[in-house]
Protein backbone atom coordinates (compact mmCIF):
# COMPACT_ATOMS: atom_id res chain seq x y z
CA UNK A 1 0.00 0.00 0.00
CA UNK A 2 1.16 3.71 -1.04
CA UNK A 3 3.02 4.83 2.63
CA UNK A 4 0.68 8.30 3.74
CA UNK A 5 1.89 11.44 4.73
CA UNK A 6 2.37 12.40 8.15
CA UNK A 7 -0.85 14.37 8.24
CA UNK A 8 -3.18 11.50 7.27
CA UNK A 9 -1.32 8.95 9.15
CA UNK A 10 -2.13 11.17 12.29
CA UNK A 11 -5.60 11.66 11.32
CA UNK A 12 -6.40 7.55 10.26
CA UNK A 13 -4.78 7.07 13.55
CA UNK A 14 -7.60 9.69 15.38
CA UNK A 15 -10.08 8.06 13.34
CA UNK A 16 -10.90 12.04 12.12
CA UNK A 17 -11.12 12.84 8.01
CA UNK A 18 -7.65 14.98 7.37
CA UNK A 19 -10.28 18.02 5.98
CA UNK A 20 -11.37 18.23 9.27
CA UNK A 21 -7.77 18.55 10.56
CA UNK A 22 -7.25 21.21 8.73
CA UNK A 23 -9.60 23.19 9.89
CA UNK A 24 -9.18 22.57 13.17
CA UNK A 25 -5.20 23.52 12.83
CA UNK A 26 -6.44 27.14 10.64
CA UNK A 27 -9.34 27.93 13.29
CA UNK A 28 -7.22 30.27 16.15
CA UNK A 29 -6.06 31.92 13.14
CA UNK A 30 -9.11 32.70 11.34
CA UNK A 31 -11.14 33.15 14.95
CA UNK A 32 -8.35 36.11 15.63
CA UNK A 33 -8.77 37.69 12.50
CA UNK A 34 -12.60 37.70 12.72
CA UNK A 35 -12.67 38.96 16.31
CA UNK A 36 -9.47 41.91 15.50
CA UNK A 37 -9.85 42.62 12.03
CA UNK A 38 -13.56 41.61 10.67
CA UNK A 39 -15.67 42.76 13.82
CA UNK A 40 -13.91 46.51 14.10
CA UNK A 41 -14.25 46.32 10.09
CA UNK A 42 -17.74 45.85 10.16
CA UNK A 43 -18.12 47.99 13.51
CA UNK A 44 -16.50 51.23 11.73
CA UNK A 45 -18.83 50.65 8.67
CA UNK A 46 -21.91 50.07 10.81
CA UNK A 47 -20.71 53.29 12.15
CA UNK A 48 -20.15 55.40 9.56
CA UNK A 49 -24.23 55.19 8.49
CA UNK A 50 -24.91 56.83 11.35
CA UNK A 51 -25.33 60.13 12.72
CA UNK A 52 -24.44 63.10 15.13
CA UNK A 53 -26.72 65.94 16.31
CA UNK A 54 -25.04 69.01 17.87
CA UNK A 55 -25.19 67.90 21.00
CA UNK A 56 -22.77 65.47 20.34
CA UNK A 57 -25.48 62.30 20.36
CA UNK A 58 -24.52 59.51 18.21
CA UNK A 59 -27.47 58.52 16.50
CA UNK A 60 -27.49 54.82 14.92
CA UNK A 61 -28.91 53.82 11.42
CA UNK A 62 -28.81 53.75 8.09
CA UNK A 63 -28.14 57.06 6.32
CA UNK A 64 -25.92 58.19 3.84
CA UNK A 65 -25.36 61.56 4.51
CA UNK A 66 -21.48 61.12 5.97
CA UNK A 67 -20.78 59.53 2.58
CA UNK A 68 -22.90 62.76 0.82
CA UNK A 69 -21.07 64.52 2.98
CA UNK A 70 -17.21 63.68 2.20
CA UNK A 71 -18.15 64.30 -1.75
CA UNK A 72 -19.83 67.10 -1.27
CA UNK A 73 -17.75 69.20 0.66
CA UNK A 74 -14.76 70.62 -1.32
CA UNK A 75 -12.53 70.14 1.81
CA UNK A 76 -12.42 66.59 2.41
CA UNK A 77 -13.20 66.08 -1.49
CA UNK A 78 -9.35 67.56 -1.94
CA UNK A 79 -8.00 65.81 0.87
CA UNK A 80 -9.24 62.33 -0.91
CA UNK A 81 -7.62 63.38 -4.24
CA UNK A 82 -4.35 64.64 -2.22
CA UNK A 83 -4.58 60.95 -0.60
CA UNK A 84 -4.65 59.39 -4.11
CA UNK A 85 -2.24 61.28 -6.01
CA UNK A 86 0.55 61.28 -2.93
CA UNK A 87 0.02 57.44 -2.22
CA UNK A 88 0.14 57.09 -6.45
CA UNK A 89 3.56 59.67 -6.57
CA UNK A 90 4.94 57.41 -3.79
CA UNK A 91 4.58 54.18 -5.51
CA UNK A 92 5.81 55.23 -8.90
CA UNK A 93 9.08 56.80 -6.89
CA UNK A 94 9.68 54.24 -4.80
CA UNK A 95 9.56 51.70 -8.14
CA UNK A 96 12.05 54.05 -10.43
CA UNK A 97 14.59 54.65 -7.06
CA UNK A 98 13.85 50.86 -5.85
CA UNK A 99 14.67 49.01 -9.25
CA UNK A 100 18.64 49.77 -9.33
CA UNK A 101 18.71 49.15 -4.95
CA UNK A 102 16.97 45.49 -5.89
CA UNK A 103 19.45 45.14 -8.68
CA UNK A 104 22.10 45.52 -6.61
CA UNK A 105 20.91 43.25 -3.65
CA UNK A 106 19.77 40.46 -6.08
CA UNK A 107 22.67 40.61 -8.22
CA UNK A 108 25.82 42.56 -6.98
CA UNK A 109 28.59 41.23 -5.16
CA UNK A 110 27.95 39.92 -1.73
CA UNK A 111 29.33 42.74 0.36
CA UNK A 112 27.54 44.90 -1.98
CA UNK A 113 23.95 43.20 -1.36
CA UNK A 114 24.48 42.88 2.25
CA UNK A 115 25.20 46.81 2.21
CA UNK A 116 22.17 48.09 -0.18
CA UNK A 117 20.10 45.70 2.30
CA UNK A 118 21.05 47.48 5.40
CA UNK A 119 20.32 50.77 4.03
CA UNK A 120 17.39 50.13 3.01
CA UNK A 121 16.49 48.03 6.07
CA UNK A 122 17.80 50.43 8.12
CA UNK A 123 14.90 53.18 8.30
CA UNK A 124 12.59 50.51 9.63
CA UNK A 125 14.54 49.69 12.56
CA UNK A 126 14.34 54.00 14.23
CA UNK A 127 10.48 54.98 15.39
CA UNK A 128 8.44 56.76 13.03
CA UNK A 129 7.80 59.53 15.27
CA UNK A 130 12.14 60.29 15.67
CA UNK A 131 12.22 59.71 12.07
CA UNK A 132 9.84 62.52 11.05
CA UNK A 133 11.35 65.19 13.06
CA UNK A 134 14.89 64.22 11.59
CA UNK A 135 13.26 64.73 8.09
CA UNK A 136 11.56 68.14 9.39
CA UNK A 137 14.93 69.04 10.23
CA UNK A 138 16.53 68.34 7.18
CA UNK A 139 13.40 70.32 4.92
CA UNK A 140 13.40 73.12 7.27
CA UNK A 141 14.56 76.46 5.85
CA UNK A 142 17.46 76.17 8.37
CA UNK A 143 17.93 72.63 7.28
CA UNK A 144 20.43 70.98 5.57
CA UNK A 145 19.24 71.20 1.98
CA UNK A 146 18.44 75.02 1.99
CA UNK A 147 22.49 75.02 3.69
CA UNK A 148 23.39 73.27 0.91
CA UNK A 149 21.54 75.20 -1.66
CA UNK A 150 23.51 78.03 0.16
CA UNK A 151 26.80 76.66 -0.08
CA UNK A 152 26.43 75.57 -3.51
CA UNK A 153 25.36 79.06 -4.99
CA UNK A 154 21.67 78.11 -6.08
CA UNK A 155 19.67 80.07 -4.22
CA UNK A 156 20.54 82.81 -1.66
CA UNK A 157 16.71 82.03 0.29
CA UNK A 158 16.04 78.86 -1.05
CA UNK A 159 12.40 77.60 -0.03
CA UNK A 160 11.26 75.44 3.23
CA UNK A 161 10.13 72.28 1.70
CA UNK A 162 8.62 71.22 4.98
CA UNK A 163 4.72 71.41 5.86
CA UNK A 164 4.73 70.77 1.64
CA UNK A 165 3.16 68.17 -0.45
CA UNK A 166 7.14 67.08 -1.19
CA UNK A 167 8.16 67.09 2.44
CA UNK A 168 5.62 64.02 2.62
CA UNK A 169 6.36 62.73 -0.80
CA UNK A 170 10.20 62.28 0.15
CA UNK A 171 9.43 60.90 3.74
CA UNK A 172 7.35 58.27 2.47
CA UNK A 173 9.39 57.40 -0.13
CA UNK A 174 12.05 56.99 2.31
CA UNK A 175 10.19 54.91 4.68
CA UNK A 176 8.27 52.69 2.59
CA UNK A 177 10.93 52.16 0.26
CA UNK A 178 12.20 48.50 2.21
CA UNK A 179 8.23 47.33 0.81
CA UNK A 180 9.40 47.85 -2.78
CA UNK A 181 13.04 46.61 -3.08
CA UNK A 182 12.76 43.52 -1.34
CA UNK A 183 10.07 42.25 -3.26
CA UNK A 184 11.50 43.74 -6.39
CA UNK A 185 15.00 41.82 -5.37
CA UNK A 186 13.32 38.51 -4.76
CA UNK A 187 11.81 38.66 -8.27
CA UNK A 188 15.08 39.64 -10.17
CA UNK A 189 16.80 37.22 -7.80
CA UNK A 190 14.78 33.99 -8.96
CA UNK A 191 15.12 35.42 -13.02
CA UNK A 192 17.97 32.41 -14.67
CA UNK A 193 20.87 34.77 -15.76
CA UNK A 194 21.15 32.46 -18.92
CA UNK A 195 17.68 33.88 -19.84
CA UNK A 196 19.00 36.98 -20.13
CA UNK A 197 22.31 35.91 -21.44
CA UNK A 198 20.46 33.57 -24.32
CA UNK A 199 18.93 36.82 -24.94
CA UNK A 200 22.06 39.08 -25.77
CA UNK A 201 23.17 35.89 -27.75
CA UNK A 202 20.20 36.12 -29.90
CA UNK A 203 20.88 39.49 -30.97
CA UNK A 204 19.49 41.82 -28.24
CA UNK A 205 20.82 44.52 -27.21
CA UNK A 206 21.01 45.47 -23.51
CA UNK A 207 18.32 47.63 -23.08
CA UNK A 208 16.08 45.63 -25.32
CA UNK A 209 17.15 42.66 -22.93
CA UNK A 210 15.81 45.00 -20.12
CA UNK A 211 12.85 45.61 -21.53
CA UNK A 212 11.71 42.46 -23.30
CA UNK A 213 13.23 39.94 -20.99
CA UNK A 214 14.09 41.42 -17.08
CA UNK A 215 11.64 43.67 -16.66
CA UNK A 216 8.69 41.69 -17.81
CA UNK A 217 9.86 38.69 -15.80
CA UNK A 218 10.47 40.85 -12.35
CA UNK A 219 6.52 42.19 -12.63
CA UNK A 220 5.53 40.19 -9.94
CA UNK A 221 7.84 41.83 -7.55
CA UNK A 222 5.92 45.07 -8.77
CA UNK A 223 2.66 43.61 -8.72
CA UNK A 224 3.76 43.41 -4.60
CA UNK A 225 5.46 46.29 -3.75
CA UNK A 226 3.49 49.13 -5.91
CA UNK A 227 0.20 48.25 -3.63
CA UNK A 228 1.93 48.04 -0.26
CA UNK A 229 3.28 51.62 -0.72
CA UNK A 230 0.54 53.05 -2.60
CA UNK A 231 -1.79 51.49 0.59
CA UNK A 232 1.00 52.48 3.41
CA UNK A 233 1.38 55.80 2.29
CA UNK A 234 -2.66 56.66 1.70
CA UNK A 235 -3.12 55.27 5.40
CA UNK A 236 0.22 57.15 7.06
CA UNK A 237 -0.77 59.48 9.86
CA UNK A 238 2.25 60.42 11.69
CA UNK A 239 4.79 61.24 9.00
CA UNK A 240 2.07 63.46 6.89
CA UNK A 241 1.02 65.03 10.23
CA UNK A 242 4.52 65.92 11.30
CA UNK A 243 5.94 66.91 7.89
CA UNK A 244 2.77 68.02 6.24
CA UNK A 245 0.68 69.83 9.07
CA UNK A 246 -2.78 71.35 7.83
CA UNK A 247 -0.28 72.61 5.12
CA UNK A 248 -1.02 69.38 3.29
CA UNK A 249 -2.87 66.80 5.30
CA UNK A 250 -4.26 63.17 4.38
CA UNK A 251 -6.68 61.80 4.78
CA UNK A 252 -5.08 59.99 7.84
CA UNK A 253 -4.97 63.55 9.48
CA UNK A 254 -8.64 64.09 8.61
CA UNK A 255 -9.88 61.03 10.53
CA UNK A 256 -7.99 61.78 13.28
CA UNK A 257 -8.91 65.63 13.28
CA UNK A 258 -12.99 64.27 13.31
CA UNK A 259 -12.73 61.57 15.97
CA UNK A 260 -10.72 62.60 18.64
CA UNK A 261 -10.68 66.12 17.82
CA UNK A 262 -14.32 67.04 16.77
CA UNK A 263 -15.67 63.75 17.86
CA UNK A 264 -17.43 63.00 14.93
CA UNK A 265 -17.10 58.81 14.64
CA UNK A 266 -19.80 58.16 12.02
CA UNK A 267 -18.17 60.91 9.73
CA UNK A 268 -14.97 59.75 10.83
CA UNK A 269 -16.31 55.78 10.22
CA UNK A 270 -17.42 57.11 6.84
CA UNK A 271 -13.84 58.65 5.76
CA UNK A 272 -11.89 55.40 7.20
CA UNK A 273 -14.39 53.05 5.21
CA UNK A 274 -14.03 55.19 2.22
CA UNK A 275 -10.11 54.77 2.87
CA UNK A 276 -10.43 51.06 2.89
CA UNK A 277 -12.26 50.91 -0.49
CA UNK A 278 -10.00 53.00 -1.64
CA UNK A 279 -7.07 51.24 -1.21
CA UNK A 280 -9.33 47.91 -2.03
CA UNK A 281 -10.35 49.22 -5.50
CA UNK A 282 -6.70 50.63 -6.59
CA UNK A 283 -5.19 47.63 -5.53
CA UNK A 284 -7.67 45.42 -7.56
CA UNK A 285 -7.42 47.30 -10.63
CA UNK A 286 -3.59 47.04 -10.73
CA UNK A 287 -2.85 43.52 -9.73
CA UNK A 288 -5.59 43.23 -12.66
CA UNK A 289 -3.35 45.10 -14.95
CA UNK A 290 -0.26 43.45 -14.28
CA UNK A 291 -2.12 40.18 -14.69
CA UNK A 292 -3.39 41.00 -18.14
CA UNK A 293 0.00 42.64 -18.98
CA UNK A 294 1.98 39.52 -17.93
CA UNK A 295 -0.82 37.40 -19.94
CA UNK A 296 -0.42 39.60 -23.24
CA UNK A 297 3.68 39.07 -23.13
CA UNK A 298 2.96 35.53 -22.63
CA UNK A 299 1.20 35.40 -25.54
CA UNK A 300 3.32 37.25 -27.97
CA UNK A 301 6.07 36.17 -29.64
CA UNK A 302 9.61 37.74 -28.90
Amino acid sequence: MKPQPPPQRAAAAAGMKPELIGWLLAAPAVLFLIAWFVLPAAQTLYLGFGARTEAGVMLHGLTLDNYVRAFSTDLYWRVLLRTVRMATAAAIVSAIVGYPLAWAVARGSPWLSRAVTLIVVAPLMVNVVVRSYGWSAILSRNGLISWIAIALGVADDPPALLYTEWAVLIASVHVFMPFMVLPLAGAIGRIPPSVEHAAIVAGAGPLRCFLRVTFPLSLPGLAVGIPLVFSLTAAAYVTPQILGGNFAPLIGTLIEQQVLTLHDWPFGAALASLLVVLVLVVNLVFIGVIGRRLSGWAATPA
